[in-house]
Order: structure tokens, then C-alpha cells, then sequence
């Protein structure tokens, strides 16, 4: 093999280890972003106006991140924010906690759960002043 030809074999083989490393960091640049993609797309679910028949009371579900951090508004019918807004996963259930500790509501809770069959939010709501906890839900507004 002459000099010429071993050195672009050389430069041939250099290529191609450089091209191998530029697709494999193109591979780990875009990975979290597909994960993170993933990761919040059971939750879209979760998004839309949420209507408690008992009362008119409202949970607005604006979007959800991929680390289930809600962006979330309650209204009673006065708009109150929630101090925590929370969505997480347990098995194939998705489950939604939200705090209250505005307007009177101090340390009150809804702790629910999504019912893809029902299109409800099914849970419990405790009323820190009363100290009661009271089963409720949630139906999807259209």
C-alpha cells in the first residue's frame, strides 16, 4: 500500500468516527426533549374546565408539566389561587392534588383522581376550617 493511499484511508476512517460522534450527540440533544415530550402527554388529559355540580365550584386546568406541575385556577365562584396544584401518576391512575390557603380556605385540600371512562375528577376534599372531608367530583365542562 503506497503513502497516498493509507493516508486517505487514514482520513477516511477519521471521518467516519467524527460523523458517528455528531450523530450520537444529535441523539442525546434531542432525547430529553422527546422524554419530556412523553412524560406530559398522559397528563394532557388533565387539561380543560372542571365543573363541581354540587355548587358551580371550578378547577381551570391551563396545561401541566412534564414534571406534573399544574397551571391551575380555582374559582368558588371568586377566582382564589392554589398554593400547590399538583398532578403525578400512580400505575396507570393519574391523580391531582391541589391546596388552597387563600381567602379562608387555609390548608384545605382536594385530593383527586382522573376517570377516563366518566371524563370526572373523583376524590376527596377536606375543608380545613371544618375539618371535614367530603367525597366529590369534577365533570368535564364542554
Amino acid at each position: 500500500m503506497n503513502t497516498a493511499t493509507a493516508a486517505l484511508r487514514g482520513l477516511a476512517y477519521a471521518v467516519a468516527v467524527m460523523l458517528a460522534a455528531a450523530a450520537q450527540a444529535q441523539v442525546r440533544a434531542t432525547a430529553p426533549e422527546a422524554t419530556a415530550a412523553q412524560s406530559a402527554a398522559p397528563f394532557s388529559a388533565l387539561v380543560g374546565r372542571w365543573v363541581r355540580p354540587d355548587g358551580g365550584y371550578v378547577i381551570n386546568i391551563a396545561s401541566v408539566g412534564a414534571d406534573g406541575q399544574l397551571d391551575a385556577a380555582y374559582a368558588n365562584p371568586t377566582p382564589l389561587p392554589f398554593a400547590r396544584a399538583e398532578a403525578s401518576r400512580e400505575g396507570d391512575q393519574l391523580r391531582l392534588f391541589f391546596e388552597l390557603t387563600a381567602g379562608g380556605y387555609g390548608g384545605s385540600t382536594y385530593k383527586l383522581a382522573f376517570d377516563p371512562a366518566g371524563d370526572t375528577l373523583r376524590g376527596v376534599y377536606y375543608q380545613a376550617n371544618a375539618r371535614q372531608s367530603y367525597n366529590i367530583y369534577f365533570e368535564r365542562e364542554n
